[in-house]
Protein backbone atom coordinates (compact mmCIF):
# COMPACT_ATOMS: atom_id res chain seq x y z
CA UNK A 1 0.00 0.00 0.00
CA UNK A 2 1.53 3.35 -0.81
CA UNK A 3 2.17 5.48 1.79
CA UNK A 4 0.29 9.02 1.99
CA UNK A 5 2.32 12.36 1.56
CA UNK A 6 1.69 14.31 4.81
CA UNK A 7 -0.13 17.15 3.38
CA UNK A 8 1.83 20.72 2.73
CA UNK A 9 2.40 23.12 5.65
CA UNK A 10 1.00 26.54 4.64
CA UNK A 11 2.95 29.33 4.55
CA UNK A 12 2.73 32.54 6.81
CA UNK A 13 1.88 35.74 5.02
CA UNK A 14 4.65 38.57 5.11
CA UNK A 15 1.65 41.39 5.53
CA UNK A 16 2.56 42.84 8.87
CA UNK A 17 6.53 42.88 7.81
CA UNK A 18 5.48 44.45 4.47
CA UNK A 19 3.54 47.15 6.16
CA UNK A 20 6.44 48.18 9.07
CA UNK A 21 9.41 48.29 5.86
CA UNK A 22 6.83 50.73 4.09
CA UNK A 23 5.98 52.58 7.05
CA UNK A 24 10.33 53.07 8.03
CA UNK A 25 10.80 53.90 4.37
CA UNK A 26 7.92 56.85 4.35
CA UNK A 27 9.24 57.95 7.56
CA UNK A 28 12.70 58.16 5.48
CA UNK A 29 11.42 59.98 2.75
CA UNK A 30 9.79 62.38 5.28
CA UNK A 31 13.05 62.91 7.03
CA UNK A 32 15.09 63.48 3.54
CA UNK A 33 12.12 65.73 2.58
CA UNK A 34 13.27 67.66 5.97
CA UNK A 35 16.75 68.09 5.40
CA UNK A 36 16.13 68.97 2.24
CA UNK A 37 13.91 72.02 3.15
CA UNK A 38 16.53 72.58 5.55
CA UNK A 39 18.86 73.10 3.61
CA UNK A 40 16.95 75.39 1.23
CA UNK A 41 16.33 77.47 3.70
CA UNK A 42 19.61 77.68 5.19
CA UNK A 43 21.01 78.39 1.14
CA UNK A 44 18.00 81.17 0.88
CA UNK A 45 19.19 82.10 4.51
CA UNK A 46 23.12 82.36 3.28
CA UNK A 47 21.81 84.46 0.04
CA UNK A 48 19.88 87.06 1.78
CA UNK A 49 20.87 87.42 5.16
CA UNK A 50 19.75 91.14 5.17
CA UNK A 51 16.35 90.29 5.00
CA UNK A 52 15.97 88.88 8.81
CA UNK A 53 18.09 91.17 9.62
CA UNK A 54 15.74 93.95 8.27
CA UNK A 55 12.90 92.40 9.74
CA UNK A 56 14.49 92.07 13.41
CA UNK A 57 15.60 95.46 13.28
CA UNK A 58 12.42 96.59 12.55
CA UNK A 59 10.63 94.73 15.31
CA UNK A 60 13.12 96.16 17.10
CA UNK A 61 12.49 99.92 16.22
CA UNK A 62 8.78 99.31 16.76
CA UNK A 63 9.01 97.77 19.74
CA UNK A 64 11.32 100.84 20.94
CA UNK A 65 8.52 103.33 19.95
CA UNK A 66 5.94 101.64 21.63
CA UNK A 67 7.57 101.21 25.09
CA UNK A 68 8.65 105.03 24.50
CA UNK A 69 5.66 105.72 23.43
CA UNK A 70 3.94 104.50 27.07
CA UNK A 71 7.14 106.05 29.20
CA UNK A 72 6.04 109.04 27.60
CA UNK A 73 2.10 108.45 28.29
CA UNK A 74 2.98 107.49 31.65
CA UNK A 75 4.93 110.89 32.29
CA UNK A 76 2.42 112.27 30.93
CA UNK A 77 -0.62 111.24 33.09
CA UNK A 78 1.72 111.70 36.46
CA UNK A 79 2.57 115.13 35.77
CA UNK A 80 -1.20 115.92 35.13
CA UNK A 81 -2.17 114.15 38.09
CA UNK A 82 -0.04 116.78 40.00
CA UNK A 83 -1.40 119.37 37.89
CA UNK A 84 -4.49 118.34 39.22
CA UNK A 85 -3.95 118.26 42.56
CA UNK A 86 -4.72 122.08 43.44
CA UNK A 87 -4.80 124.33 46.23
CA UNK A 88 -8.30 126.17 46.72
CA UNK A 89 -6.83 129.68 47.84
CA UNK A 90 -3.55 131.21 46.65
CA UNK A 91 -2.10 132.40 43.33
CA UNK A 92 -3.07 129.71 40.32
CA UNK A 93 -5.32 128.15 42.67
CA UNK A 94 -8.75 126.94 42.42
CA UNK A 95 -10.29 130.22 44.00
CA UNK A 96 -8.68 132.64 41.50
CA UNK A 97 -9.63 130.65 37.98
CA UNK A 98 -12.14 131.94 35.67
CA UNK A 99 -15.58 130.34 35.39
CA UNK A 100 -14.33 128.73 32.13
CA UNK A 101 -11.51 127.39 33.57
CA UNK A 102 -12.87 125.91 36.13
CA UNK A 103 -15.31 124.32 33.90
CA UNK A 104 -12.19 122.61 32.38
CA UNK A 105 -10.61 121.90 35.92
CA UNK A 106 -13.27 119.89 36.64
CA UNK A 107 -13.56 117.91 32.90
CA UNK A 108 -9.84 117.36 33.87
CA UNK A 109 -10.59 115.52 37.27
CA UNK A 110 -13.23 113.49 36.19
CA UNK A 111 -10.95 112.54 32.78
CA UNK A 112 -8.08 112.01 35.89
CA UNK A 113 -10.43 109.36 37.58
CA UNK A 114 -10.81 107.88 34.20
CA UNK A 115 -14.09 109.12 32.62
CA UNK A 116 -14.13 110.17 29.51
CA UNK A 117 -15.51 113.61 29.97
CA UNK A 118 -15.59 116.71 27.61
CA UNK A 119 -16.67 120.48 28.69
CA UNK A 120 -19.96 121.81 26.99
CA UNK A 121 -20.85 124.85 29.29
CA UNK A 122 -22.00 127.69 26.96
CA UNK A 123 -24.87 129.71 26.01
CA UNK A 124 -28.38 127.26 26.56
CA UNK A 125 -26.16 125.02 27.63
CA UNK A 126 -29.34 123.51 29.61
CA UNK A 127 -28.01 123.82 33.43
CA UNK A 128 -24.84 121.14 32.34
CA UNK A 129 -21.43 122.59 32.24
CA UNK A 130 -19.56 119.05 31.78
CA UNK A 131 -20.66 115.50 30.56
CA UNK A 132 -18.64 112.17 32.05
CA UNK A 133 -19.12 108.92 30.79
CA UNK A 134 -17.31 106.69 33.90
CA UNK A 135 -15.49 103.20 33.52
CA UNK A 136 -18.89 100.96 33.60
CA UNK A 137 -20.97 103.00 31.05
CA UNK A 138 -22.30 105.82 33.48
CA UNK A 139 -23.38 109.32 32.07
CA UNK A 140 -22.70 112.26 34.60
CA UNK A 141 -23.70 115.55 34.01
CA UNK A 142 -21.88 118.62 35.96
CA UNK A 143 -22.91 122.08 36.61
CA UNK A 144 -20.17 124.04 38.14
CA UNK A 145 -20.40 127.03 39.83
CA UNK A 146 -17.78 129.44 40.57
CA UNK A 147 -17.43 131.82 43.12
CA UNK A 148 -15.22 134.46 43.63
CA UNK A 149 -15.87 135.13 46.96
CA UNK A 150 -16.32 131.51 48.02
CA UNK A 151 -16.19 131.76 51.84
CA UNK A 152 -18.18 134.93 52.50
CA UNK A 153 -20.39 135.17 49.16
CA UNK A 154 -23.59 133.78 48.60
CA UNK A 155 -23.98 130.23 49.23
CA UNK A 156 -25.33 128.22 45.57
CA UNK A 157 -29.10 127.94 46.13
CA UNK A 158 -31.59 125.43 45.55
CA UNK A 159 -32.55 127.13 42.57
CA UNK A 160 -29.52 125.49 40.41
CA UNK A 161 -30.70 121.98 41.33
CA UNK A 162 -34.29 122.74 40.27
CA UNK A 163 -32.63 123.78 37.09
CA UNK A 164 -30.18 120.47 36.61
CA UNK A 165 -33.26 117.88 37.83
CA UNK A 166 -35.19 119.20 35.20
CA UNK A 167 -32.84 118.95 32.37
CA UNK A 168 -29.98 116.35 33.26
CA UNK A 169 -32.13 112.80 32.60
CA UNK A 170 -33.82 114.44 29.64
CA UNK A 171 -31.87 116.77 27.60
CA UNK A 172 -28.42 115.12 28.39
CA UNK A 173 -29.55 111.18 28.57
CA UNK A 174 -27.33 111.56 32.07
CA UNK A 175 -28.04 108.89 35.39
CA UNK A 176 -26.02 110.90 37.86
CA UNK A 177 -26.48 114.80 38.38
CA UNK A 178 -23.67 116.73 40.34
CA UNK A 179 -23.25 120.14 41.13
CA UNK A 180 -19.66 121.32 42.07
CA UNK A 181 -18.52 124.38 43.87
CA UNK A 182 -15.46 126.27 45.08
CA UNK A 183 -17.69 127.40 47.76
CA UNK A 184 -20.69 126.58 49.59
CA UNK A 185 -24.70 125.14 49.62
CA UNK A 186 -27.56 126.86 51.24
CA UNK A 187 -29.36 124.68 53.96
CA UNK A 188 -32.25 124.24 51.27
CA UNK A 189 -29.97 122.89 48.69
CA UNK A 190 -28.52 120.05 50.75
CA UNK A 191 -32.12 119.56 52.12
CA UNK A 192 -33.48 119.06 48.04
CA UNK A 193 -30.46 117.34 46.87
CA UNK A 194 -30.60 114.78 49.40
CA UNK A 195 -34.77 114.52 48.44
CA UNK A 196 -33.76 114.53 45.40
CA UNK A 197 -30.36 112.15 44.37
CA UNK A 198 -28.67 115.54 43.32
CA UNK A 199 -25.08 115.32 44.53
CA UNK A 200 -23.07 118.41 45.94
CA UNK A 201 -19.86 118.73 45.92
CA UNK A 202 -18.73 121.74 48.10
CA UNK A 203 -15.41 123.48 48.77
CA UNK A 204 -13.96 120.80 51.21
CA UNK A 205 -15.08 117.85 48.71
CA UNK A 206 -13.74 119.86 46.56
CA UNK A 207 -10.47 120.43 47.95
CA UNK A 208 -10.02 116.18 48.39
CA UNK A 209 -11.12 115.48 45.28
CA UNK A 210 -8.35 117.80 43.72
CA UNK A 211 -5.57 116.85 46.44
CA UNK A 212 -6.03 113.31 47.09
CA UNK A 213 -6.46 111.69 43.53
CA UNK A 214 -9.22 109.52 44.45
CA UNK A 215 -12.03 109.30 42.29
CA UNK A 216 -15.50 111.42 42.27
CA UNK A 217 -17.19 108.21 43.34
CA UNK A 218 -15.43 107.18 46.84
CA UNK A 219 -15.70 110.87 47.88
CA UNK A 220 -19.86 111.27 47.75
CA UNK A 221 -21.69 108.99 49.48
CA UNK A 222 -24.32 106.84 47.94
CA UNK A 223 -22.81 106.45 44.98
CA UNK A 224 -21.73 102.72 43.79
CA UNK A 225 -17.94 102.20 42.32
CA UNK A 226 -18.15 101.64 38.77
CA UNK A 227 -15.86 98.20 39.20
CA UNK A 228 -17.84 96.44 42.16
CA UNK A 229 -21.61 98.41 42.34
CA UNK A 230 -21.37 98.52 46.09
CA UNK A 231 -22.39 101.67 47.36
CA UNK A 232 -20.09 103.63 49.40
Amino acid sequence: MASRRPPARRRRGRGPARRDDATWLAYGLLTLLAFGAAAAVLRWLAANWWIPVAVALTAGAAAVVVLRSRALAAREDRLRAARLRLALGGPGGIDHMTPDAFEFAVRDLLERDGCRARKVGRANDQSVDVLAEDPTGRRWAVQCKHKRDPIGGKPVGVGVLYALAGTYQRAHHAQLAVVVTNGRFSREAHRWGTEQGIHLVDRTALARWAADGRPLWNLLPHIPHPRNGRQN
